[in-house]
């Protein structure tokens, strides 16, 4: 059992708030546009991270994190990007390895708009975390949680962090 904490769309800010959900996780999990190394370096002192650059992330967080990620968390085919788009509207990066090889679960940002929703012709779930930074349209913080327990993902929560 892997317990998940997804954010994505910091723009640089990182609070105790977070931080403090970060510590219930085994596995940190980021979907793009950090904004500064300082947000990935705090989170890599309290678990393991992973996890992308994002539209907004310069060459040095781009070296550091790929444009994708594409691994397993036990059982379960992983595919993190930044912007990916959502069932059935994939953007044209992602749509036709989705239809060829899609994962169980895709993962995206970049919209501030939370959002987890199956895609159920290619049997994937695709979850946005919206936006836990302070930059952005975006009302509510947000970032998810949940467990990857073998094959199955189950006890998703919002966490929501309060205005921005």
């Amino acid at each position: 059992m892997t317990k998940i904490l997804l954010l994505s769309d910091t723009h640089s800010y990182i609070d105790d708030t977070i931080l403090k959900h970060a510590k219930w996780a085994d596995e940190i999990w980021h979907a793009g546009d950090i904004g500064s190394l300082t947000v990935t370096d705090s989170l890599e002192k309290i678990k393991p991270l992973r996890g992308v650059h994002g539209n907004i992330d310069d060459h040095i967080l781009q070296k550091e994190f790929p444009l994708n990620q594409r691994f397993f968390c036990e059982e379960v085919d992983v595919w993190i990007t930044h912007i990916g788009g959502y069932p059935p509207k994939y953007n044209e990066c992602t749509r036709k390895e989705i239809k060829e090889n899609p994962p169980k679960l895709f993962i995206c940002g970049h919209s501030h708009i939370l959002k987890v929703m199956w895609d159920k012709k290619l049997g994937v779930l695709h979850m946005n975390p919206g936006a836990c930074g302070k930059h952005g349209f975006h009302q509510v913080r947000t970032m998810l949680r949940f467990v990857i327990d073998k094959a199955e993902i189950k006890d998703l929560e919002i966490v929501e962090l309060g205005k921005r």
